[in-house]
């Protein structure tokens, strides 16, 4: 993922604002409340919470697991046995009964989209199952019909996460199939990779897309066989001027989606959100939503920098948060997706695009001296990287660039970032690690597009390489995990199960050799990624110290069958010592 511009997608009128979450709900009123003496009168401190009967599985290096815990004041008082918790928890305390369910560290959305996921939740869902209904054009072309009767004063029809490699058809929906639905309103389809979009024949003429129109750098404007007229399909910043006439959401729209769509992420068990290419009217946004203290999860944004921009002098980074928002440094695109064939490699891909030479290798969004230009400024002024770069021939342009800014300016504890690094290699790997570039893999990748990537993208042997997370288990690398969302569902469990098992949708193992203990997949999204973020010394373990940033399990991960990871219920989130999400309570 990773294009945004100056999106004002939506329109006032979104059902999702109906239809999205509920506020955050409090402390069950079942919980029992005791005394450590034999007072008949009791006096609870309610601020005082002893969870007890369940695994505390806390991804701590010196002391993994326990079977209580203790919170007060939104902190994590105490870790151990009950007897020991009990104890530190003084005479008065509330008992929660987790009755066999696990406790785990709040999870971290290492990379992801927070105020896009937020917008995309009032399109029509075009993604194929699990996440969507789409299997075909011709379904395609339903749904667009019929979110077109029930949204009869959208000006634009909006559709999101159709995918070619899962359609039957097997290529991506064209103007011609979009003219279908409509000629009269224009038509905007977001690919599943956010990379690429499809659109209509009106939907080109009011974005002033022609025969005549070149491609833009970094981008392409895919044509019929005349190697002329536009098929109505764009690939990367091509897609810039389809976002550029899309009409605006009003502000007080754009931010109850904001605060709506936390409770999104709460249910998957999410604490602490990205949003990982943000502009400047997302983070003026997600300051307003904050300074009105209707952020109840964290909220860490990255400022996107396109081609021709520059890094403000003005861009205000914090490590620290102001009422559950930061900016944490900026974001940077360096090529395409896998899944769109659109990532640069070094390597031609397995199957060429349709009208592509058999050594089509994908291109670069940025040139080498825009990228080293970028990273040494950031560097000079203290400011974190994240930079996505799927191919192996992006991830070499993003460790050059930051080996010679490391050289000029000296090591730093700088935690730059490569987002998604599917196809790196092992001597990248190696060259990543003495960079101190983190490496956060979108892991997910190995059942959603998996079999695709076998097949079609990378062949067999370059595909089971792909999210190399053992590869960096051997070093003692840091590493995250992420779900790019809304690319695909804030699933942190599937993230998991994907770690583990790397099965595809067809039910093969991709990558025998890459898979990780489920504690290793546990601590890329809790303890690795608070590291990411700078954060480790107050989230991603349950230690003494710590947030009482939980969340409750309805099985222990560590040990259940690796295929039913997927399946363990999110029963419950707590953000600081409060409940802000309950399975029971939707």
């Amino acid at each position: 993922m990773g294009y945004r511009k100056k999106i004002g997608i939506l329109i006032a009128t979104i059902s999702f604002l109906t239809a999205c979450s509920k506020p955050p709900v409090e402390q069950a009123a079942t919980e029992t409340k005791i005394t450590a003496t034999k007072n008949t009168e009791q006096i609870i401190d309610k601020e005082t919470v002893v969870y007890v009967n369940g695994d505390i599985v806390t991804v701590a290096e010196n002391n993994p697991t326990a079977s209580a815990l203790a919170v007060r004041n939104g902190l994590i008082l105490a870790v151990g046995s009950r007897k020991e918790v009990e104890a530190a928890a003084g005479e008065t305390f509330t008992s929660r009964d987790l009755m066999g369910k696990t406790v785990v560290p709040g999870l971290i959305d290492a990379h992801g989209h927070i105020s896009l996921t937020a917008l995309s939740k009032g399109f029509a869902n075009l993604q194929p199952p699990p996440a969507g209904p789409v299997k075909s054009i011709v379904q395609l072309q339903a749904i667009m019909k019929r979110w077109d009767q029930a949204n009869p004063d959208m000006p634009w029809l909006m559709g999101w996460g159709y995918d070619d490699s899962l359609l039957q058809e097997g290529r991506h929906p064209t103007r011609e199939d979009l003219d279908k639905v409509s000629t009269e309103k224009p038509i905007m389809l977001t690919h599943v990779s956010g990379h690429l979009m499809a659109c209509n024949s009106k939907c080109l003429e009011v974005v002033g897309i022609s025969a005549e129109t070149e491609n833009p750098p970094g981008g392409v404007i895919q044509r019929l066989e005349d190697g002329k007229t536009p098929n109505g399909v764009l690939e990367e910043s091509a897609i810039y001027k389809v976002y550029g006439m899309l009409p605006a959401a009003p502000e007080l729209t754009r931010l109850a989606m904001l605060e709506n769509v936390q409770q999104y992420y709460a249910s998957y068990g999410i604490t602490t959100v990205q949003d990982g290419a943000a502009n400047d009217r997302d983070i003026l946004d997600l300051e307003k939503v904050a300074a009105t203290k209707k952020l109840y999860l964290d909220v860490v944004a990255f400022r996107l920098l396109l081609k021709g921009q520059s890094l403000e002098e003005n861009l205000a980074v914090s490590k620290t948060y102001q009422n559950h928002f930061r900016v944490g440094g900026i974001k940077l695109v360096l090529d395409g997706s896998p899944q769109g064939k659109t990532a640069w490699l070094t390597e031609p891909y397995f199957r060429a695009p349709k009208g592509q030479e058999k050594d089509y290798r994908g291109y670069p969004i940025l040139d080498d001296s825009e990228v080293n230009g970028f990273v040494k400024t950031a560097f000079t002024r203290e400011v974190p990287v994240l930079a996505h770069a799927n191919g192996d021939a992006a991830a070499d342009q993003l460790i050059t660039a930051v080996s010679r800014a490391n050289k000029e300016l000296g090591n730093s504890d700088r935690r730059t970032v490569m987002i998604h690094a599917q196809t790196v290699r092992e001597d990248q790997i190696d060259r990543m690690q003495k960079q101190s570039i983190v490496p956060s893999y979108f892991v997910a990748h190995t059942f959603y597009w998996g079999d695709w990537h076998r097949d079609s993208v990378f062949g067999e042997e370059r595909a089971s390489r792909i999210s190399p997370l053992q590869s960096s288990v051997r070093r003692g690398m840091p590493y995250t995990t992420h779900n790019d969302t809304p690319i695909v569902p804030p699933d942190m469990m599937r993230l998991l199960w994907a770690g583990v098992n790397r099965v595809t949708r067809e039910g093969k193992v991709l990558g025998e050799t890459q898979r990780v203990s489920p504690l290793e997949a546990l601590k890329s999204m809790t303890i690795n990624a608070a590291y990411q973020f700078f954060e480790e010394d107050r989230k991603g373990s349950i230690e003494v110290g710590k947030l009482a940033d939980l969340v409750v399990l309805s099985a222990n991960p560590l040990k259940v069958d690796a295929m039913v990871i997927k399946d363990i219920q999110i029963e419950e989130t707590i953000k600081e010592g409060k409940t802000v999400y309950r399975m029971d309570q939707e």
